[in-house]
């Protein structure tokens, strides 16, 4: 699943605002999720995370003005890639005020 998010910060500022909101929420993530990675390489993160017994993994690149996302999904959760491409863009537009 690749889609792409518009924001109103630099890759900087957006950059700097993901990192926080991911340490300030990872206590409540502990509880819903499991971490296996997350590997910031400039702009780029790549992730791997295990939740309801499913695992997802992929990248989010930070650029000027929008982030753009890789999911791989696992093939249960296929069904449901509109409904989670949705809740992905809620809750960005949420945590970093973007358009």
């Amino acid at each position: 699943m690749q889609f792409s998010i518009p924001h109103k910060e630099s890759q900087l500022g957006a950059i700097t605002r993901i990192k926080k909101t991911l340490n300030d929420a990872r206590s409540q993530l502990a509880s819903h999720a499991t971490i296996e990675k997350e590997e910031w390489n400039h702009n780029i993160l790549t992730f791997a995370f295990t939740a309801q017994k499913q695992h997802f993994s992929g990248t989010l690149t930070v650029k000027d003005h929008s982030f753009e996302i890789d999911v791989k999904l696992p093939l249960m959760m296929r069904m449901f890639e509109g409904r989670i491409k949705k809740m992905i863009e809620d809750e960005t537009k949420k945590m970093i005020g973007s358009t």
